[in-house]
């Protein structure tokens, strides 16, 4: 492992349980990869714009015929490319905000699943370009969605990284947050021992 790629997601700065478990999961594999780099996005701090016209116009249109701000879209998606190709390992944390991820995980997958980069389009539909990566997503959540039709995370995730090639994903579900302290309590002891997991082999 060379380099981990930490995603902070939760609009809370504070007492945000999907960051405090991130960080311990991170702290984790840099202990078993004491070599790797850490490099940290806080998304909720630092949002990067939704996609717009103007970063599709960065995309798409001849650069003799692109406005600076479209170059600059460009060139801020190339660096967040460049970023995720250049990890071996990605580090999510994600709260879940009405059954789903947050909006500021959203502009980053919308940032980076690039045409030409990340994928590309053959005769017999879309390729991966960014395969051989390990992604782990820690979410929190205050009911237990785990499975269930409700659960708009996991399903996306799994989607969305695996148009890019990536296929290999581990989730760490903190579960039943707001079902009461000996269902929260149940929930942080499932989400810990599956981080204490992740250290054998």
């Amino acid at each position: 492992m060379k380099q981990i790629l930490v995603l902070q997601t939760s609009a809370r700065s504070q007492g945000s349980l999907s960051r405090e478990y991130t960080n311990e999961l991170v702290k984790v594999l840099g202990e078993r990869h004491p070599s790797a780099r850490v490099i940290t996005r806080d998304l909720a701090l630092h949002p990067l714009p939704h996609l717009d016209e103007t970063l599709l116009g960065g995309w798409t249109k001849p650069a003799d015929h692109q406005t600076a701000e479209e170059r600059e879209a460009a060139s801020r998606s190339d660096v967040l490319i460049d970023e995720l190709l250049a990890s071996d390992t990605i580090v999510i944390g994600s709260a879940m905000y009405n059954f789903g991820i947050t909006s500021t995980l959203k502009a980053w997958l919308d940032n980076v699943m690039r045409a030409g980069r990340t994928f590309r389009y053959t005769e017999k539909g879309p390729v991966g370009l960014a395969g051989g990566r390990k992604v782990y997503v820690v979410t929190a959540r205050g009911g237990r969605y785990q499975g269930s039709p409700m659960d708009h995370q996991q399903p996306y995730l799994t989607s969305a990284f695996g148009f890019i090639g990536i296929d290999d994903l581990d989730f760490i579900h903190i579960e039943g947050q707001a079902m009461g302290e000996a269902e929260a309590a149940r929930g942080r002891a499932e989400a810990a021992s599956a981080i204490e997991g992740i250290t054998i082999g």
